[in-house]
């Protein structure tokens, strides 16, 4: 029977590493630079950080998608088109973080050309418009695969139920901040740190109790004849 101690290890690393390249990569080194007024001076003074940051923000999304393909093999005999369709949010996931990180990189170059501030500015707050309901489809498509992986965990108590439980009501705090920032962008991005914190937390945590705990032993050992059934 498998215990699975080795992807509990790697996925635990995982969640640590995304959240730690989320934080330095996103918060720190991009976003520092795009919440100023004068962005577009800052980015030009500022080229190898924001390339950094946006490179660790794609690897901060490679490392959620490498979190759903090691979980497959686990929750595919107990939720398999469950487990496949997380994996398949993972990916989407992914690709709209690229696209949301294709505005700094598009301001870098926009920011080398002293041409004609006008137009600079007006091309700068379109890219900041593209990079922001990006962003908002990003937070959206991340709490729904939340909620769908707390869901698989709950229900196969691969961890604690607590953990679970507080991962599902942070992802519905990511979910409603997100649908407000619709409506109310600056409201939605007054309250994102607040109701984000949550989520952040629980992945930590989560993170931490899978190097050092790994997952449950009786809900992860799968005997092969159990499996089999469960896969007809």
């Amino acid at each position: 029977m498998k215990t699975y101690r080795k992807t509990a290890t790697l996925v635990g690393s995982a969640y640590l590493f995304s959240n730690i390249t989320f934080i330095v990569g996103t918060i720190v080194m991009v976003e520092s630079i795009l919440g100023s007024p004068d962005y577009l001076n800052l980015m030009s003074a500022s080229r190898a950080q924001v390339v950094l940051g946006v490179l660790l923000s794609f690897a901060n999304g490679l490392a959620y998608v490498g979190i759903a393909v090691l979980l497959f093999p686990i929750l595919k005999p107990r939720f398999e088109s469950l487990a496949l369709a997380y994996v398949g949010f993972r990916v989407v996931e992914f690709i709209t973080q690229i696209l949301a990180d294709v505005s700094p990189l598009a301001l870098l170059t926009l920011a080398g050309d002293t041409g004609k501030v006008g137009a600079m500015q007006e091309l700068g707050t379109l890219l900041l418009a593209e990079r922001f309901w990006a962003f908002q489809m990003l937070n959206l498509i991340f709490s729904l695969s939340a909620l769908l992986l707390y869901v698989m965990l709950l229900r196969s108590r691969l961890i604690p139920g607590f953990i679970s439980i507080w991962g599902l009501i942070a992802a519905v705090l990511v979910l409603l901040n997100t649908v407000l920032g619709w409506f109310n962008p600056g409201l939605g991005e007054t309250l994102g740190m607040v109701t984000g914190l949550p989520m952040l937390l629980n992945e930590v945590f989560l993170g931490i109790w899978l190097i050092v705990r790994g997952f449950n032993p009786s809900a992860a050992a799968i005997e092969p004849t159990r499996q089999l059934a469960l896969e007809a």
